[in-house]
């Protein structure tokens, strides 16, 4: 079947959801596409020197087709014959020129340097991290699907794939981004290589982020230090993290006294650069399929506080045995209290603030 997405048209095997016969391709990561584009633009005028990016997996050859048409020097790789002839011929449909490798990404990062990188594999990120690190100069682009490992679903996996200790909580899709950022920047810090997350989302079933890289061991170790834990109380709610690689939870919870338990080594700086952000926002093209939803998420982002957790409203309505009030009522009161509050882009219902449990009921009393 024929697929426009931006300024391109490509052909792809008939499928649903990116499940069929063929070479995998999913329309549902249109968004993650678009926005792709939008950090290449604006990185560019960001970095005028990065020329080159490597779709590691590229399998129908729509990220690299489209990073072509848009000015970038690309290399498509992918292990699969059938999926590196459907992307040449899709380059050859609108007219574009790239370099096809039938490579293992891993082998080719060892060997060669490519300003942007751009990891989108099936699950797990991981096994292609140490070579991804080695083989960029500039921006690593990563996607990772394993949500459940992330988010502490599956426990064992998520403990395997990151070396963390992920937790399922109400705020699961954010320990996933935290856990994912985590792994890779101690990943980095191996090589002497910092990261900088500069647009970091959790969409659907993935989480997507771009990380700006600095090389040095200072730099490195800055990153490792601002690495630490959450401790979270699955009776009321209480949360709190601390900076280190050694955790040192409290023996109860300071509110009620229940068992704690501890989340880590996450990530516990900004996912994003909030002056990266209009920069993005303001290469979203008219011609992208999700224009306007990734305007709105760039929004969400750039408008979140900088707090390692958030709340979801009903679930804390629910612990206190209240209707949930309108959110942006909920929100002035806990401004109006003297806390900072935000909405998320983790869901309708989520926030962050300042405010601890007990304060947020102290503040909020009167909406019920």
């Amino acid at each position: 079947m024929d697929v426009r997405e931006g300024a391109v048209e490509i052909e792809v095997p008939e499928q649903e959801d990116g499940v069929g016969d063929g070479v995998f391709f999913n329309p549902v990561q249109e968004l993650n596409r678009d926005l792709t584009l939008a950090v290449l633009r604006a990185y560019r005028e960001r970095e005028p020197r990065a020329e080159t990016y490597l779709d590691a997996m590229t399998a129908s050859g729509i990220r690299g087709v489209r990073a072509a048409a848009d000015g970038w020097e690309v290399t498509c790789c992918d292990v699969d014959s059938d999926a590196l002839d459907l992307c040449e011929s899709n380059l050859a449909r609108n007219d574009l020129d790239a370099e096809t490798v039938q490579r293992d990404v891993n082998a080719l990062l060892h060997e060669e340097y490519f300003d942007v990188v751009d990891l989108d594999p099936f699950g797990t990120p991981i096994p292609f991290a140490d070579a991804a690190f080695q083989g960029t100069r500039n921006l690593l682009c990563v996607t990772a699907t394993d949500t459940a490992p992330l988010c502490g679903a599956h426990f064992e996996s998520g403990v395997r794939s990151y070396s963390a200790v992920p937790r399922n909580t109400e705020y699961h899709a954010e320990m996933g981004v935290r856990i994912l950022l985590s792994g890779l920047a101690r990943t980095g810090a191996r090589y002497d290589i910092a990261v900088r997350p500069i647009l970091t989302h959790a969409t659907k079933h993935y989480v997507r982020t771009y990380l700006e890289l600095d090389r040095g061991a200072r730099d490195a170790n800055a990153v490792v230090e601002g690495l630490g834990f959450i401790y979270h109380c699955e009776h009321c709610l209480y949360r709190d993290s601390e900076a280190g690689l050694l955790s040192d939870p409290p023996e109860a919870c300071p509110n009620c006294g229940s068992a704690i338990t501890t989340a880590g080594p996450v990530w516990l700086e900004r996912i994003c650069d909030p002056e990266f952000l209009p920069a993005v926002k303001a290469a979203v093209g008219g011609e992208m399929g999700t224009a306007e939803q990734a305007r709105d998420l760039i929004d969400r982002l750039g408008a979140e506080l900088d707090e390692p957790t958030h709340y979801d409203q009903h679930r804390l309505c629910e612990e206190w045995g209240e209707p949930a009030p309108a959110m942006d009522d909920f929100l002035e009161a806990l401004r109006a209290a003297g806390f900072e509050a935000s909405r998320t882009h983790y869901g309708g219902t989520t926030f962050k603030t300042t405010a601890s449990v007990p304060e947020m009921r102290t503040a909020t009393g009167p909406l019920f």
